[in-house]
Formats: structure tokens, C-alpha cells, sequence
């Protein structure tokens, strides 16, 4: 088996066991191969081979979590190469994905990843998330962008009561997840779990930081452009 049956089994075994809709495997395939021939693709996992488990199935682990699967609006913040954005329109046609970044080569890389791969379901907002003006959110995913101080005060204004964030993380460090929860008590969020996932060459120690939208956040958020990551809410 060559190298490019590999990653396209591999493909399929991620579409039977998360129990993507037809053709959802040709469509990841066709993201992959924009990776790989893309020279602008903002990411240094570009060979399939890789990009199959460092992007795709890191980003549909993320469906293990019912409240992902029955999101109809979610929101992938700092979305980059299109990850975990992209894949989870794929798999979840019936939700609209809104992919926020806001550097404009990355947004254009975005807009031409999502023709690629038919996400007419996704759309590319070139804006930073604390000057977006989206609310109701069900779900927003954030991979490899902050601390989660950080994170969650990005989220906190874009969810509805009950929505919930999505943050995927590394080893897990006790320091930052308890400067998250203090954060997330500021901004009306609460933890929920923490969810290990399976590892990966490369990857042992991959996790997914779940919170929940337990009320309102103050009308203070989102403070300005940077404060979050300037001054962190936690001590």
C-alpha cells in the first residue's frame, strides 16, 4: 500500500467510526491535498500522511461530546489552517461553523479551504474575537491559540446560557487550569470536564478542556482588542 492509501484508509476509518455523512471522507481528502500543495497553508503539518492525525482526527475527537454533535452554530476562534473548524462542518452538515481569524493571508488560505472541501456550511469572518459581535453560540472551539484565561474570556460573550467552549490542550497543568477557572467564574463560565484523548505520534498527552455557559457574562466583556491576553482576569 502507497503512502497516499494510507492516509485516504485512514480517512475512512475516521468516517466510519465517527459516522460522517457520505462523501465526507473525498471531502477531507480534498482539504488534506490543499495542505499539501498550498504553499500559503498556515500550518507546518502539511503532508497528509501527518496532517490526517495532527489536524483531522485531532479535530473530530471533538464529536465524542454530545453537545458538539448537536450544535447548530459553532464557532472555531483563531481558526488558522481551518482547524478544528473545518472538519467538524464537514461532519456536521446541519450546523453552520463560522471560522474567525483574524489575520487576512490566513483568511484567504480559510476561503479557499472551505471551496475545497464544499463546507457551504462555514464562512470565513476576518475578525478578532473580542471585536465580533456574534452572540448565541452553542459551541466555540479554540485549538492551540491561549492559555485558558485567556480563552475563556474570549468565549464567554459569543456563547448562549448553556453553550458551551471547547478548548483543545496539551499535558495537563494544574497552574493553568486553575487560572481558567477563576477567569471562567468572571465571565460567567464553569469547567465541566477535562477529556484525554487518544495518543498519537507526536501527541501523548492531548486534551479537551470542556466549560459551560452558567450565566450571564458582565456587559464589561469583551474588554478591547489584547487586554485579555495583556491582563489576564486570573491572578
Amino acid at each position: 500500500m502507497d503512502d497516499h492509501q494510507d492516509w485516504r484508509a485512514r480517512l475512512d476509518r475516521l468516517a466510519d467510526a465517527h459516522d460522517l455523512p457520505a462523501g465526507a471522507a473525498d471531502r477531507l481528502a480534498a482539504l488534506l491535498l490543499l495542505l499539501r500543495d498550498d504553499d500559503t497553508a498556515p500550518t507546518t503539518v502539511r503532508d497528509p500522511e501527518d496532517a490526517v492525525e495532527a489536524h483531522v482526527a485531532d479535530s473530530l475527537a471533538a464529536l465524542t461530546l454530545e453537545p458538539v454533535r448537536a450544535a447548530r452554530r459553532i464557532a472555531d476562534l483563531g481558526s488558522g489552517a481551518g482547524f478544528p473548524g473545518l472538519p467538524l462542518a464537514v461532519a456536521l452538515p446541519g450546523a453552520h461553523v463560522d471560522l474567525v481569524e483574524s489575520l487576512v493571508r490566513k483568511c484567504a488560505f480559510l476561503e479557499r479551504a472551505v471551496e475545497a472541501c464544499g463546507a457551504t456550511n462555514a464562512t470565513v469572518v476576518c475578525e478578532r474575537a473580542e471585536a465580533w459581535d456574534a452572540r448565541d453560540v452553542d459551541v466555540v472551539c479554540v485549538r492551540a491559540v491561549a492559555p485558558l484565561a485567556v480563552l475563556v474570556e474570549y468565549a464567554a460573550p459569543l456563547l448562549r446560557e448553556g453553550g458551551r467552549l471547547v478548548a483543545w490542550k496539551g499535558r495537563r497543568d494544574e497552574d493553568e487550569e486553575r487560572a481558567g477557572a477563576e477567569a471562567a467564574e468572571i465571565v460567567g463560565l464553569a469547567p465541566v470536564e477535562v477529556v484525554a484523548l487518544p495518543p498519537r505520534p507526536g501527541a501523548d498527552h492531548r486534551t479537551l478542556h470542556v466549560y459551560e455557559k452558567v450565566r450571564p457574562t458582565p456587559p464589561r466583556f469583551p474588554r478591547r482588542p489584547g487586554m485579555a491576553r495583556k491582563r489576564p482576569l486570573s491572578s
